[in-house]
């Protein structure tokens, strides 16, 4: 009888804190430890979480059929909590609110004024909605889009505040924090990516009502799995989009690498299978890999840091955020005694940020970089005599491939202790110093030459005056 009684005990304990309660949180049902609520169709589950290795723990919403867990949503994003078993989900004063730890405090909520909150329900198209008590929705989590974009959610532009909805990166794969990379939908009707909220270095192009696909993603073309829609009115425009075959699962990213990915579930293969990505070239993204981070196309990983370079963050790297970048082995120096020097980087694409110096000759615009303190890096134009610095980050430097034949030489300033004890490119430097050294030189030589010149000019018009003094 005691261990029927024990039994019955831990029966209880288990259903209170591993199954899911149906699809909605309600004053009778939170959500703390391992409890999650399951969509009534049981596509999509939602309960704590953790990315990777991170010990940070968050609310989220994934898969429940996939063997691999994918998340969808996450309400703390920024915000993780420790301990789950003492962090709770629940309503509370109108809101959907998390509480993290002994003491509750508030991490997340969903900012209602509203007092009339009475359940959250999770649907199966993935949405997780807000209602009062007659059933009408005050909430949902398809306004307030993370990294990923559902079939039936929207992409909206506000046309009276001039404001978009927008689809924001993760961090890192183990960081669900808001990243540097977002698509958002402009005023023109495209679509584009932006890199820390401002710098565009991608756009869909106009929506085509005629072929229904935006003129620079011609996959969408291919439509016999989603069906693309774009709406318009006086107030907003939206893009949204659906799948012919409701038993197809189907997401589209914005991705910790700068990309924007749509891809379809294989049951066959238990992976996702990308149906389409832009920009297509990993260098386009704009400052992938961060200031002097050296991206290349045909490499694994994309970035590398330039020899006598070291990343930034380690950590960051191993997780696949580049955004930090490179940095010299030693901290440049700019007081007497102290040798900096320059490395050169050949067949490259030259970085944004770039400062026209001015029309000279190589040895004067190396010579010149190499005494203005401020002065990272430069290059120059043997054809056009154009000297190029760069004195802020140096950011989307990409490598060409060796038969690629309009790449140009960079020149990165760097301790003279870090830089390569023997290869090409030690020679090339010494002879880039030597040219600076001789450039130096040579404009000394000609204020000198100047000087003597205006001497003996002064020197000759006095003896001239000497000698007409004395014919008179």
């Amino acid at each position: 009888m005691v261990l029927f009684l024990l039994f019955v005990l831990f029966s209880l304990f288990f259903l209170c804190t591993h199954v899911s309660s149906a699809d909605t949180i309600s004053a009778d049902f939170t959500l703390s430890g391992d409890q999650t609520i399951l969509s009534s169709g049981g596509t999509f589950k939602m309960g704590f979480f953790q990315p990777g290795n991170s010990t940070n723990l968050y609310i989220g919403m994934w898969y429940q059929e996939l063997s691999i867990q994918t998340i969808v949503w996450v309400a703390n994003r920024d915000k993780p909590v420790s301990d789950k078993k003492t962090s709770v989900l629940k309503i509370s004063n109108g809101n959907l609110v998390l509480l993290d730890g002994n003491n509750q405090t508030p991490v997340w909520s969903t900012g209602l004024n509203s007092s009339s909150a009475h359940e959250a329900v999770l649907l199966d198209d993935g949405n997780l909605v807000l209602r009062d008590e007659s059933g009408s929705p005050l909430w949902q989590s398809f306004d307030h889009l993370g990294d990923t974009w559902l079939p039936g959610a929207k992409i909206r532009y506000d046309k009276r505040t001039k404001k978009s909805q927008r689809l924001t990166s993760w961090t890192s794969i183990e960081d669900p924090a808001p990243g540097l990379f977002s698509v958002e939908l402009d005023e023109s009707t495209a679509y584009k990516i932006l890199w820390n909220g401002s710098k565009e270095y991608w756009s869909s192009g106009r929506w085509n009502p005629q072929s229904k696909i935006f003129d620079s993603v011609p996959e969408m073309r291919l439509n016999y799995i989603f069906n693309y829609s774009f709406f318009s009115n006086a107030t907003e425009s939206y893009f949204t989009y659906s799948i012919y075959n409701k038993a197809n699962i189907s997401r589209l990213v914005m991705d910790v690498s700068g990309q924007i990915r749509q891809s379809t579930w294989l049951n066959n293969n238990n992976q996702w299978n990308l149906f389409w990505s832009q920009p297509r070239q990993q260098c386009q993204v704009y400052a992938y890999c961060g200031s002097f981070g050296i991206c290349n196309d045909k490499s694994q990983p994309f970035c590398q840091c330039p020899r006598g370079f070291r990343p930034v963050s380690q950590k960051d790297w191993d997780m696949k955020d580049y955004s930090s970048g490179c940095v010299g082995k030693t901290e440049l120096q700019c007081s007497r005694g102290v040798v900096n020097q320059f490395l050169p980087l050949t067949n490259v694409k030259l970085p944004d940020n770039l400062e026209v110096w001015g029309i000279t000759s190589f040895s004067i615009c190396g010579s010149t970089c190499l005494g203005n303190c401020s002065c990272l890096a430069y290059a120059h134009y043997e054809s056009s005599n154009r000297c190029l610095m760069w004195t802020k980050d140096v950011f989307n430097l990409q490598q060409f491939e060796e038969d690629y034949s309009e790449g140009n030489t960079l020149y990165l300033r760097l301790s003279a202790s870090d830089m390569p004890s023997s290869s090409s490119s030690g020679k090339s430097n010494k002879a880039m110093i030597f040219g600076a050294v001789l450039g130096s030189l040579g404009a000394i030589a000609l204020v000198l030459l100047a000087v003597i010149i205006m001497l003996r000019y002064s020197r000759r018009k006095r003896m001239r005056g000497e000698k007409s003094d004395g014919t008179l």
